[in-house]
C-alpha cells in the first residue's frame, strides 16, 4: 500500500474533497473597492481568510485595491492542462507553468496525466501532487489517466479530480483505447460518480507532411464520428467531458452527451494563417480551415468551457520537419487575455467569458467557486480596459514561443490567490496554492 503524503486533518484547502483543513496563519484582509459587477452594480468586496466576507460597502483592510478603472473576474480555472516537469522539463515544468497561468489570470489548473511516466497507479499519482506542491505558484488538481488496466477505484481514492483526457484517439504521449477498453473504464469510472473527459478523433494514416494533411488525417468528420461512438460505448451512463471540440457541428453532438470544451486556438487561428509546414500551428485535434473556424464561433452558446490544452514543446523541437515535429502548444497565459480581447470588441459578453473559465469549470469539477459573493473562493484577476499585443517575449511559458503572437488580448495587471497578491505588474509573490483533490480521496 502507498504511503500517502497527507493526512485526513491536514490538507491544504482541498475544500471538494469534504475533509478538514489543516490550520494556516491568518491571512491579510483585503478590499477590492469600487468592482463593477456583471449587471452593473458597483461594490466593495471585502476578503478575509481566503474568501468573500461582504459585498457591499468595504470597511478598514490591511491592504485596499481601487478597481474603478479595471476588469475585475474571479479567477480561471484551466481544466485542461500539460504541464510537464521530469524529463520534459526544458518544454516546461510547474514553476514556470504556474507562473504562465497567474500571468494570464488563471489560478487553478488541472494536470493532465498523459506525462513521463503515466499516471497511471496511486504512487504516480501521489509523486505528481509532491511535485506540484514544491514547485507550483498556482493551486492545481491532477487527473487520472485511463488505460484497460488503470485501477480505477485506487486512483480516485488516491485524490484524482477527474479521468482523462482519455484517448479515444492517440496523441502526444497518449496511446488510444479500443471502444470496449472505453466502455468498460466508463463502467468502473460512473461507480465511482466521477467525470470521464473525453478526447475524441479518429486518426487515419497517411503522410502527415503540413498542416493540411494533418487536418485531413484527422477530419472533422472523423472528431464527430467519435464523438458519436464514445457516446455508444457509454453504456454506463458516466459523466462525459469532451475536451477540445474543433468543429459546430461536433460542439453541437457532444453537447447532447455531456459538457463541451473548446480551445482559444481552434477559436482564433486557422491553419491558413500558417505556412503550410509550419509546425507551431501543430496540435490534436488539428486548427480547422478559417471557414470552420468562424462557423465555430456561432456554437458559443453551446460551448460549457473554454480550456487551454496548454501542451508546450521547445521551439527546436517544433522546427523540426513537420511529420516529426511534435503536437501541441502553449496557451495558459494567453486564454483569458483572447477572450476578454474579444469582449472589448463587442464580439462576446463579459458574463459569458466569466462563466465559461471560472464558474463552469468549478461545477463541473466539484472545486469552490472564485466569485463576488460571501464565501465564494477570492481568487480574482484585475484587467485593464486596454488591448495589448500577444508577444512571446513577455510571456513565461518555458517553450518561448506563441502561436497567437500579434493578436490582441488583455493581460491581468493583479492577480489574487486565496485573498493574497501572488502577481502584480509582471512580479509575483509565493502565496498558499491548494490542491484540489477529488471527491473520493480517502487519506491514509
Amino acid at each position: 500500500m502507498a504511503n500517502y503524503p497527507f493526512s485526513p486533518d491536514c490538507i491544504t484547502i482541498p475544500l471538494c474533497s469534504g475533509k478538514k483543513a489543516c490550520s494556516m496563519p491568518s491571512s491579510p484582509s483585503l478590499t477590492l473597492r469600487n468592482v463593477s459587477l456583471v449587471g452593473g452594480r458597483i461594490a466593495d468586496i471585502s476578503v478575509r481568510e481566503g474568501v468573500v466576507s461582504h459585498a457591499g460597502a468595504g470597511g478598514p483592510a490591511d491592504r485596499t485595491i481601487d478597481c474603478s478603472d479595471l476588469l475585475v473576474l474571479p479567477a480561471a480555472i484551466d481544466m485542461h492542462v500539460h504541464m510537464r516537469g521530469g524529463t520534459q522539463s526544458a518544454k516546461e515544468d510547474w514553476e514556470s507553468g504556474s507562473r504562465s497561468a497567474l500571468a494570464g489570470g488563471v489560478t487553478v489548473v488541472v494536470d493532465q496525466p498523459n506525462t513521463i511516466p503515466p499516471i497511471s497507479s496511486p504512487d504516480a499519482l501521489h509523486a505528481r501532487v509532491l511535485e506540484a506542491r514544491s514547485h507550483s505558484l498556482c493551486s492545481f488538481a491532477v487527473n487520472s489517466s485511463v488505460t484497460f488496466d488503470t485501477p480505477v477505484k485506487g486512483m480516485w481514492s488516491a485524490g484524482a479530480l477527474a479521468f482523462g483526457e482519455t484517448f479515444f484517439a492517440p496523441s502526444s504521449y497518449g496511446e488510444a483505447l479500443s471502444g470496449e477498453e472505453l466502455g468498460a473504464a466508463l463502467r468502473e469510472i460512473q461507480v465511482c460518480g466521477a467525470l470521464a473527459t473525453i478526447h475524441a478523433e479518429e486518426a487515419a494514416a497517411g503522410d502527415d507532411s503540413d498542416l493540411l494533411s494533418h487536418d485531413r488525417l484527422r477530419s472533422a468528420a472523423g472528431e464527430l464520428r467519435a464523438v458519436d461512438s464514445v457516446r455508444r460505448y457509454n453504456t454506463a451512463g458516466c459523466r462525459l467531458h469532451f475536451c477540445h471540440m474543433s468543429t459546430n457541428a461536433s460542439v453541437r453532438a457532444a453537447a447532447a452527451a455531456g459538457s463541451v470544451e473548446v480551445t482559444p486556438h481552434h477559436l482564433f487561428l486557422s491553419h491558413e494563417q500558417f505556412g503550410p509546414a509550419d509546425a507551431l500551428g501543430k496540435v490534436n485535434p488539428p486548427l480547422r480551415s478559417e471557414k470552420e473556424r468562424r462557423d465555430l464561433w456561432a456554437a458559443w452558446d453551446t460551448i460549457d468551457v473554454i480550456a487551454s490544452d496548454h501542451a508546450p514543446h521547445t521551439r527546436t523541437e517544433k522546427q523540426a520537419l513537420f511529420r516529426d515535429a511534435p503536437a501541441g502548444i502553449p496557451g495558459v497565459e494567453t486564454m483569458v487575455p483572447l477572450l476578454l480581447a474579444a469582449v472589448l470588441e463587442k464580439k462576446i459578453q463579459l458574463a459569458d467569458v466569466i462563466r465559461k473559465t471560472s464558474q463552469a469549470p468549478a461545477g463541473l469539477l466539484g472545486i469552490p467557486p472564485a466569485g463576488f459573493s460571501p464565501g465564494d473562493r477570492a481568487d480574482f484577476a484585475l484587467y485593464p480596459k486596454t488591448t495589448d499585443r500577444v508577444d512571446p517575449d513577455t510571456l513565461h511559458s518555458r517553450c518561448g514561443f506563441s502561436p497567437f503572437e500579434g493578436l490582441p488580448a488583455i493581460f491581468p495587471r493583479t492577480v489574487i490567490l486565496g485573498g493574497e497578491v501572488v502577481y502584480e505588474e509582471g512580479e509575483f509573490s509565493r502565496g498558499s496554492p491548494a490542491w484540489f483533490a477529488g471527491k473520493g480521496f480517502f487519506p491514509r
